[in-house]
């Protein structure tokens, strides 16, 4: 890689810490959900509002990406997200949440969209599934320290100007500021999209190829075993261990700890090794992990099947997206708008868990990641 490639590669990596903020919510909803005295299926609204957005905002910003460019897109995505978080700052009401977490899944999934054709047109060739795991590795290491934060905010052992936990949102908007700057002060060229625009039913009709279709639904099962483990691994310590919510969400740190260590070690392993093997391999451990969760009655055990599931869901994102993205070279900004609609399993699995939760205890919610990973071990076949 050139150096010239590498320095614009560089804002771009920190646009994926600022994707990381959305991995927010999963701690934010617990605390919301204490604070307001919700029941598990009313909390799981937040995660799920915020990837319900990815259902209608992934395919068109697909195709806005055709008519103002992939940079512009990711800068569009930097300023929405900002207000995102800008508004918590004024309270902590119910309605005011919603409206927070809708705008933060508005700006992410512009940016999920955009941000990994840019990388493509920076880098053009090379090796797309390392790079997109890097950057991935960036995403996680904002997203392990957001419950971090919210901790020290909580027990005040940061300043926290009254906020409390909220201190996060602040925090992290400012980041948000700065990374629209470091972006918007760097030239990337761009090559105009050749021949007619896709109509919206034209990106449809792309899920009509097989492997599209199996990797928009191997995005969803990654998506919802993501968002379900970051707001379930907690309750299941408060459940089986009785331990506080301010020590229980290490949990989520420890996810995110493992998913950040996959990411950094994942983007070495996918340049040595056949991407269809470290799928394996990744799938397998995740496997091990939902086994865990299920049975583990000691912190021990649920631990290190948290550290798997970390771990092994990792780079899946990656290997289904760059799999998907390689099978169509000439629609790109269509066939990223689809796989990122699939995040909208991050809608789908939380409602479910928070439902077989409510009835059945956290286990019900660890069968329903289960049946994702069942998925994605089918998707093997698929992988090159």
């Amino acid at each position: 890689m050139t150096n010239s490639k590498t320095l614009k590669l560089i804002p771009i990596m920190f646009c994926f810490f600022a994707m990381g903020f959305v991995d927010l919510v999963g701690t934010a909803s617990n605390y919301v959900k204490a604070d307001l005295h919700l029941s598990d299926m009313s909390a799981n609204i937040f995660p799920s509002l915020v990837f319900f957005w990815f259902l209608f905002f992934s395919v068109p910003t697909g195709m806005l990406m055709n008519k103002i460019g992939r940079k512009k897109t990711v800068l569009l995505s930097l300023i929405i997200t900002v207000v995102s978080l800008l508004l918590p700052i004024f309270g902590e009401s119910y309605e005011l949440m919603l409206i927070s977490f809708s705008l933060l899944g508005i700006g992410n999934a512009l940016m999920q969209t955009s941000i990994n054709p840019l990388v493509m047109t920076v880098l053009q060739g090379g090796n797309l599934a390392a790079t997109f795991t890097f950057g991935q590795f960036i995403k996680a290491i904002a997203s392990f320290l957001a419950p971090y934060i919210a901790a020290w905010g909580a027990m005040a052992s940061i300043p926290s100007f009254g906020l409390g936990w909220r201190i996060l949102f602040p925090i992290y908007m400012i980041i948000g500021i700065l990374a629209s700057f470091l972006l918007a002060s760097t030239p990337i060229e761009e090559k105009k999209a050749n021949g007619k625009a896709s109509s919206l039913l034209q990106c449809i009709q792309l899920l009509t190829k097989p492997v599209i279709l199996l990797s928009f639904f191997g995005i969803m099962c990654h998506v919802g075993i993501d968002v379900g483990t970051n707001a379930t691994a907690p309750k299941i310590l408060m459940e089986r261990l009785g331990v506080p919510l301010n020590e229980a969400v290490f949990a989520t740190s420890l996810y995110f700890i493992f998913r950040t260590i996959g990411c950094l070690t994942g983007s070495f392993f996918l340049r040595i090794m056949k991407m269809k093997y470290f799928f394996i391999i990744s799938v397998i451990l995740m496997a091990l992990s939902m086994c865990g969760l299920y049975i583990g009655t000691s912190k021990a055990i649920l631990y290190i099947a948290i550290a798997l599931v970390g771990y092994g869901n990792s780079n899946i994102f990656s290997m289904v997206l760059a799999r998907a993205l390689e099978s169509e070279p000439k629609k790109q900004n269509e066939v990223s708008g689809l796989m990122i609609m699939g995040l909208f399993g991050g809608t789908i699995f939380p409602l479910i868990m928070g439902f077989a939760s409510d009835s059945f205890g956290q286990a019900g919610a660890v069968i329903v990641m289960a049946v994702g990973v069942i998925y994605l071990f089918t998707y093997i076949s698929e992988i090159k």
